[in-house]
């Protein structure tokens, strides 16, 4: 439950809940940039990048992988839906070897596997960032 000055982050993929915290401010990452969100924001809907969630807690930050999909926004409550999220504390050296096996798997020239290889690269080079920031 969220207190009188937090905000409350959820994160959800089709297979697990992977986060449900009171937080002092969530930074997501749309699609066309970083939004951040503070206590009392104003409702909004957007859709969502591949990047790093980051939110704060009592003077640390904590970051998890966010995969695409919508953010809602609305009475101190992020609710995030993605198709895949990982805790920075997931990203193995496994995780990593398997997105840069998927960058691997999309070496076509049409316009959709070269589409595929960028989002898979693109993936892979948050992870990497997420692997670092630990």
């Amino acid at each position: 439950m969220t207190d009188a000055k937090s905000i409350h982050v959820v994160v959800i993929t089709p297979e697990r809940q992977v986060l449900e915290q009171a937080t002092d401010g969530v930074v997501i990452p749309a699609h066309d940039g970083e939004l951040g969100v503070l206590r009392d924001r104003a409702a909004l809907v957007c859709e969502l990048g591949i990047g790093q969630l980051r939110y704060s807690q009592a003077g640390q930050t904590w970051r998890v992988f966010i995969d695409g999909g919508f953010a809602e926004v609305l009475d101190n409550h992020v609710t995030v839906l993605t198709a895949q999220a990982m805790p920075a504390a997931e990203v193995t050296l496994d995780v990593l070897r398997d997105a840069e096996r998927a960058v691997a798997e999309h070496g076509g020239h049409s316009e959709e596997e070269q589409a595929a290889r960028r989002r898979a690269q693109r993936r892979l080079s948050e992870l990497r960032r997420l692997a670092r920031a630990q």
